[in-house]
């Protein structure tokens, strides 16, 4: 053989590698299909939920009807204020990442990752917060129920509603006032049309039930059941906490793989 003849097996034999990667088209390089896709879903069941909530909390702010129908009155509204605008913010970040994972846009999945962090990072000290200042939490508590109080001694007129709505409460829960029982209403104690702690016949001669005057009324202040009550579903808001941080956790990790996918493209 001759040493200017080529050997079998040289290099000008085209490799496999460069052929193949003739057969994938480049704009697919480096992105996994299913993150893109996974994170599409998550980001657009995200954003149902923001539209739903954001949705229901418009409904009762602006319908009179479901604010009867829910005993929502003046005080409520700073809660359903804050659930349009939570509501709001989910709407936006699920839009983030829905077009962030379908246009494989950096910019939109950055600004996704940042804003699902820090409602983390708020969630999170918001937490430790409650943990550390617990005390003071149950102080603002009993500092609210007086105030609210207050209202049942009102004689306005638009606390009325109010106090239908917590004689009602009165007799669901077997209870009597807030923090000081029939002290609480105060003069409207004796109004016979609220009938303010009043017994039902079925629980006059029971234990919840103490003789005071000409009638019977509950022995047990209603302040008791709302702090029990909080107490008792203490663990059910941790869980919901737990698993709306997981989900969170979930969301920043498939938007920073997808981001650094896109950049090895």
């Amino acid at each position: 053989m001759l040493s200017g003849e080529p050997r079998s097996g040289c290099s000008i034999r085209p490799s496999i590698s460069a052929f193949t990667s003739h057969l994938v088209p480049k704009e697919n390089q480096g992105v996994s299909s299913c993150m893109k896709y996974s994170m599409f879903v998550f980001n657009f069941l995200f954003w149902v939920c923001g539209c739903i909530i954001l949705g229901v909390s418009i409904w009762i702010r602006v319908s009179k009807d479901a604010q009867e129908d829910l005993n929502i009155d003046n005080s409520l509204f700073a809660g359903v204020d804050l659930l349009i605008a939570v509501g709001s913010i989910i709407m936006v970040l699920g839009f983030l990442g829905c077009c962030g994972a379908v246009k494989e846009s950096q910019c939109m999945l950055l600004l996704f990752f940042i804003g699902l962090l820090l409602i983390l990072i708020l969630q999170i000290t918001a937490g430790i917060l409650g943990a550390v200042y617990r005390s003071k939490i149950d102080v603002v508590v009993n500092q609210t129920l007086l105030e609210t109080a207050k209202q049942l001694q009102s004689t306005e007129q638009q606390y009325q509603t109010f106090q239908m709505n917590f004689q009602k409460f009165e007799q669901e829960n077997l209870c009597c006032g807030l923090m000081s029982g029939q002290q609480d209403w105060g003069t409207n104690f004796n109004t016979q049309a609220l009938k303010a702690c009043e017994c039902s016949q079925s629980y006059e001669k029971t234990d919840f039930c103490v003789s005071f005057g000409r009638k019977y009324i509950y022995k047990k202040t209603c302040g008791t059941v709302i702090i029990n009550y909080l107490k008792d579903h203490m663990i059910i808001l941790m869980g919901i906490a737990f698993g709306l941080a997981v989900i969170e956790i979930v969301g920043l990790g498939l938007s920073m793989s997808l981001y650094c996918q896109i950049s090895r493209k």
